[in-house]
């Protein structure tokens, strides 16, 4: 296979970043600065913000304030937030993307697939049938037509209306 270059130098703060073990949702939850942690939405329970590791542009998470590892430990009321912040997400991608499909689906426990495997979370990945191209299968690698920034002004705003 012939050398391939693909850049992504949004990337490299994070690279060159200092790295700590603090859990990525509480130190967002804590944070004013939403535009830096990619927070597009706060509820009074729960927020919403774009991952960093992205499948593809417009992945979504929504989580708890609260650090718990699983939704059992949670109320009523943030379970009912957790839920309508998803549906309310669904919509503000439907409006950004037009995506053909979705998947849905709660992080919870690391063989699930958490990072932070004691902070329960929910994914929205928008999908399209043409998003799987070659270089996931090939390359081992993720092609993402979109900055985390951009998608953060496209979707924050779409949150709005």
């Amino acid at each position: 296979m012939p050398e391939q270059r693909l850049w992504a130098p949004w990337r490299l703060e994070y690279i060159q970043g200092p790295k700590g073990d603090e859990c990525v949702f509480c130190v967002g939850a804590d944070e004013s600065d939403d535009r830096e942690r990619h927070i597009v939405q706060r509820g009074d329970r729960c927020f919403v913000l774009l991952n960093a590791y992205p499948y593809t542009s417009g992945h979504l998470m929504v989580a708890p304030y609260a650090h718990v590892p699983s939704i059992e430990e949670l109320d009523e009321d943030t379970l009912l937030e957790l839920m309508t912040l998803t549906r309310r997400s669904l919509e503000a991608l439907r409006d950004v993307y037009t995506p053909e499909g979705f998947n849905v689906g709660i992080n919870q426990g690391k063989i699930a697939g958490a990072g932070f495997d004691d902070h329960v979370h929910q994914h929205v990945v928008p999908r399209w049938s043409a998003d799987n191209n070659f270089m996931p299968v090939i390359g081992d690698t993720r092609v993402l037509p979109q900055s985390l920034d951009d998608s953060w002004n496209q979707i924050s705003e779409a949150f709005k209306t």
